[in-house]
């Protein structure tokens, strides 16, 4: 790689490990700290934060390094703890996005049901289900990564690699098509149709708001036109021998029109609170394809087509390539925490 390559690619790296690791640890200090905030949905924030701190003290260094060094030097059995904690916070921070995705739809679409069972008991049991099931998962990285010396032309000595020594070439095809699916392409699917389903049911209720609103300012502007009338006529209550009786109406009226301005107002507010929302929505759904698509996808094409995905991604790339799956990392703090006027 040329200096400017490695100047851009140890900034970046760098960059996103600060942000990575100061964004989750002041999350973890923040919920662990603050019990008004020990909710459902912070629960599994905070599981998510620990997996992103962990993907960031676990793996960036290890990836940075060698991509720098051109060669892996730090031996077999961090090449093997590396590889499975990487596994292990990837896993665990994909189950937990797709169980506030699900956690916020129950509570947003189905409430009265959702009050069954979303007790923080049951959320302490989902999440320490969701680390057990992901260390189980990923236990062939423990088992089958290791450092290989690769041969180099020249004098030079060989370079060490840390890859995965699989049984055969069908056993890693099946493992990262497993992966693929299980960490992907159906965490991604449940999580567009949970928040498709929420930005509906907001949507809804966006146009039962202006169909209030509407139906407040028809009411305002008929009663200014019906007042005019009593000053002409017999229809009128207002008598004026009565100054008292047209105080009184007059406070009336001042304080009907207050209530209809707050009532407004209220709504336009719940209004640009689910337009935000929705927005919120879709930029969750659009960070976790844009970081994670790139990776799985290389991972699957390095199954099946190792040589020609070989010359095509190494060096800068594959480092790119990571860089963008580690931006996750730092993104979900930002996303789920910081936008959050609470946790401010």
């Amino acid at each position: 790689p040329t200096d400017l390559d490695l100047t851009v690619r140890v900034l970046l790296y760098t960059l996103i490990f600060v942000l990575s690791v100061c964004g989750n640890a002041l999350v973890v200090a923040v919920l662990l700290l603050n019990r008004r905030l020990r909710t459902v949905t912070n629960s599994f924030l905070l599981s998510l934060a620990l997996s992103d701190l962990m993907l960031a003290l676990c793996c960036m260094p290890f990836t940075l390094v060698p991509n720098l060094m051109g060669t892996f030097v730090f031996g077999e059995a961090v090449c093997k703890l590396m590889a499975y904690l990487m596994g292990i916070s990837v896993s665990v921070s994909t189950f937990s996005l797709v169980a506030i995705a699900i956690e916020r739809y129950s509570a947003i679409c189905n409430p009265l049901q959702s009050r069954v069972w979303q007790t923080r008991s049951h959320a302490c049991r989902v999440i320490a289900s969701t680390w057990l099931f992901s260390a189980l998962l990923m236990l062939p990285y423990a088992v089958y990564s290791t450092t290989r010396a690769m041969p180099t032309h020249g004098a030079r000595p060989p370079i060490s690699q840390c890859t995965h020594d699989w049984p055969s070439e069908h056993v890693r095809q099946a493992w990262y098509i497993l992966l693929l699916l299980v960490l992907f392409f159906i965490p991604g699917v449940v999580m567009i149709v949970a928040y498709g389903l929420i930005s509906r049911e907001l949507y809804r209720g966006i146009r039962f708001e202006l169909d209030i609103k509407g139906e407040a300012a028809a009411q305002h502007n008929g009663s200014r036109e019906l007042a005019p009338a009593c000053d002409e006529g017999d229809g009128c209550y207002l008598q004026l021998s009565r100054p008292g009786g047209a105080l009184e109406l007059r406070a009336l009226g001042v304080a009907g029109a207050q209530q209809d301005r707050a009532r407004i107002n209220s709504s336009e507010a719940k209004l640009v609170a689910k337009r935000r929302v929705i927005r919120m929505l879709v930029v969750i759904v659009a960070m976790f394809f844009l970081c994670w698509l790139p990776i799985f996808t290389a991972n699957t094409w390095r199954a099946f087509a190792p040589r020609a995905a070989q010359r095509a991604l190494s060096g800068t790339p594959i480092s790119f390539i990571h860089l963008l799956s580690y931006t996750s990392a730092c993104a979900n703090p930002l996303i789920y925490c910081f936008m959050n006027r609470r946790f401010r």
